[in-house]
């Protein structure tokens, strides 16, 4: 258990749970006191899932907060998205002196592959699919996507 560092809180334990909700801050983390549709994310992230070899398509914010999507089951939600924004964070910095743009990030399994692209300045996506999905052909299909979403950020 954690000890609570701010001054109202002196002394109480911290369950790890906050008292605050956490999807309105996620909705302002996103696009500043605007509110993301999220329901209309998740019926695209559905969308994008249905598509042959996706397991799994979440949606992360750049600070590495959950928006939307399907976590795979047994994964812990919070250290699985910030890990991902994190990956991405340190894939561009570590690629920025070649002068290129960093497409994707791709993590092989042993029997799958999770697949980070960057879905512009809000939010980055992270799909978890099968081995015989080409990660190109998958970017070339999320762009009609990333676009849709970018309408509910």
């Amino acid at each position: 258990m954690k000890h609570h560092s701010g001054d109202s809180g002196r002394g109480k334990v911290y369950s790890g749970v906050s008292p605050i909700p956490v999807l309105p801050r996620i909705r302002e983390a996103v696009r500043g006191e605007a509110m993301a549709d999220i329901a209309a994310i998740e019926a695209i992230l559905h969308e994008i899932e249905r598509t042959e070899g996706i397991q799994d398509a979440v949606l992360v914010s750049r600070s590495g907060m959950h928006i939307a999507g399907s976590i795979p089951k047994g994964a812990h939600s919070e250290t699985f998205v910030a890990m991902f924004a994190i990956l991405l964070g340190a894939a561009e910095t570590a690629t920025s002196e070649l002068k290129e743009r960093l497409d994707s990030v791709v993590i092989n399994l042993e029997g799958s592959r999770v697949v980070i692209m960057n879905d512009g300045p809000k939010a980055l996506f992270v799909f978890r699919m099968s081995k015989d999905v080409d990660p190109k052909r998958l970017r070339q299909n999320l762009d009609a996507f990333a676009k849709r979403i970018e309408e509910h950020l």
